[in-house]
């Protein structure tokens, strides 16, 4: 259990990784066009079970949420506030999945998580402070857009251990109405763009990897640590209790 719980969460956090080294090939691109491109094309990985793509309301709410939610606030946190630190603040969501987890019966608290998310939360401090723990007379809204793109993404993966059972190829029903969506954002609010050969090649990847393949490891990745208490949860986040 141990192995099957870890290797698809490291796997879905490498292919995360390379989002941002393919993001720059599609610069030139709006957001939520790169958005919706790329999640439909996420979805196709699981075409060939779209039968199970069939979940209650509930749950195609949570997913959906998750997914789309996720990436319209993160992606609005980069176009309202310098990247870098609106990448940093959104990455306290594996720290929030730890403070959250109680919230979902998921959990509890000890003295050394408490520990761990104060200092955590101080690195989110300095990054905003710029390392002096001072703030400015006005912060860029994109860091609110950042922080609650992190408590989105945190609050989706726990949310998804309570749901009742629902396939694997389901999330692939998830990216899909996300992608719908992006494109509805797109339509109303962003100017068509054409893709070159490099951009739409760098979308394929793009959709293959992390926004296709990395939400169905993480998928696997939570069921299977909530399935075994005894097995640690996916980069030790307390996803059953101690």
């Amino acid at each position: 259990m141990k192995k099957f719980t870890l290797l698809p969460a490291l796997l879905a956090i490498l292919l995360w990784s390379s989002l941002a080294a393919l993001g720059t090939f599609t610069q030139r691109l709006p957001p939520f066009q790169v958005t919706a491109v790329a999640l439909f094309i996420g979805s196709l990985l699981a075409i060939h079970r779209i039968r199970d793509w069939k979940v209650a309301p509930h749950t195609l709410l949570i997913g959906v949420a998750g997914i789309f939610g996720y990436h319209c606030l993160l992606f609005t946190a980069f176009r309202t506030a310098p990247a870098l630190e609106a990448n940093l603040l959104n990455y306290l969501w594996p720290l929030l999945i730890v403070v959250l987890s109680p919230l979902f019966g998921l959990g509890k608290l000890t003295m050394r998580h408490i520990m761990a998310a104060a200092v955590g939360f101080s690195g989110a401090v300095l990054i905003v402070s710029k390392g002096r723990f001072d703030f400015a007379d006005s912060l860029p809204i994109g860091y609110l857009f950042a922080i609650t793109a992190a408590f989105t993404w945190s609050s989706y993966s726990l949310a998804t251990c309570k749901l009742p059972p629902f396939p694997n190829a389901a999330v692939g029903g998830f990216c899909l109405l996300s992608s719908l969506l992006a494109a509805l954002c797109h339509w109303l609010f962003e100017p068509a763009t054409i893709p070159d050969n490099e951009e739409w090649l760098a979308l394929l990847l793009m959709g293959i990897g992390p926004l296709g393949a990395s939400f169905f490891l993480w998928d696997k990745a939570m069921k299977g640590a909530t399935r075994s208490r005894s097995a640690p949860c996916p980069i030790s986040h307390p996803y059953c209790p101690p």
